[in-house]
């Protein structure tokens, strides 16, 4: 049997190297995404060689796996975690395939692996980082508009880069946010909550990168993120209080600005299909939403 553990903070030693053999850019192929989600998910890992192993359980689903980023001959890991997941009672289930891993795998076990793509809810926007930088562009008038109109509303705003020291301020920000938002009124915004929470107490152990608004002394908005690869940058959080008009526009165009000047693209995470999200998210004009499907072992 394969030895899947929890997942802690000491682990990124050898996991965050693995990941970053593969380069592959979405959201689950990340650190921190793992350990602020491994209790929602219960996720768990293990090693085999140069690949790193995850397994999760989701609702309404058997234990599944990510397929394994890494280095070297992938085939006798898969057969392992095939053996692992027959001796658990079920078929071999990844949770997450991307198209290129469609193709390796198929080329690997021909017919073996049954593939349908995953709901689109959980389908990664990715954007291109100079467009969110600028804003330029007809298709983004909008957006410079609503920034315009902060400003003028707020001259004594400013943007600060979150250290440490900050964070217990932030929480509390967080906190209100999630009153006002009523986040705990929904199985998904406790979730979220919780993950946000995980985030922030652990910030600096994480390496996280993050910018806050600051309007009259108060914080009223902030952002979360980091490298996700050698072209992509990864937003875990961005959360603003909506009554400040502008608010979510400023934060995510300064945080663009401070942290993705070097980077082809920003990711955003998917919108797990909350119609709000969604809206906002395409408001910005992804250039593309990473395609992502899930394969399961037939029977024989």
């Amino acid at each position: 049997m394969i030895d899947f553990k929890e997942i802690t903070l000491a682990d990124k030693q050898w996991m965050q190297p693995l990941i970053q053999m593969s380069g592959y850019a979405t959201q689950e192929y990340n650190f921190n995404f793992m350990y602020i989600w491994r209790r929602i998910f219960n996720y768990k890992a293990a090693r085999a060689g140069d690949f790193l192993l995850l397994r999760a359980e989701f609702p309404g689903w058997p234990p599944s796996y990510l397929f394994p980023p890494g280095s070297g001959d992938i085939k006798p890991v898969v057969e392992a975690l095939i053996q692992h997941a027959g001796q658990e009672g079920g078929p071999l289930v990844f949770h997450v395939v991307l198209p290129e891993q469609v193709k390796l795998l198929e080329t690997l076990f021909p017919d073996r692996f049954s593939v349908t793509p995953v709901n689109e809810d959980y389908y990664d926007y990715v954007y291109d980082a100079q467009s969110m930088i600028t804003l330029a562009g007809k298709k983004l008038h909008a957006k410079r508009n609503h920034i315009n109109r902060f400003k003028q509303d707020n001259p004594d705003w400013r943007y600060e880069v979150i250290t440490p020291e900050q964070i217990e301020e932030i929480s509390r920000m967080n906190v209100e946010w999630c009153r006002v938002n009523e986040c705990e009124s929904t199985r998904s915004g406790h979730e979220e909550a919780c993950v946000c929470r995980c985030a922030l107490e652990n910030y600096a152990a994480l390496g996280m990168q993050g910018g806050l608004i600051r309007v009259g002394g108060k914080v009223v908005a902030f952002s979360l993120g980091e490298p996700l690869n050698h072209d992509t940058y990864l937003v875990h959080f961005e959360k603003a209080f909506s009554e400040v008009q502008g608010a979510y526009a400023i934060i995510n165009q300064q945080f663009a600005f401070h942290n993705c000047q070097d980077f082809l693209y920003i990711n955003r995470e998917d919108d797990s299909g909350q119609p709000g999200l969604r809206k906002a998210k395409e408001s910005y004009r992804p250039v593309f939403k990473t395609e992502k499907y899930a394969a399961r072992l037939k029977s024989h």
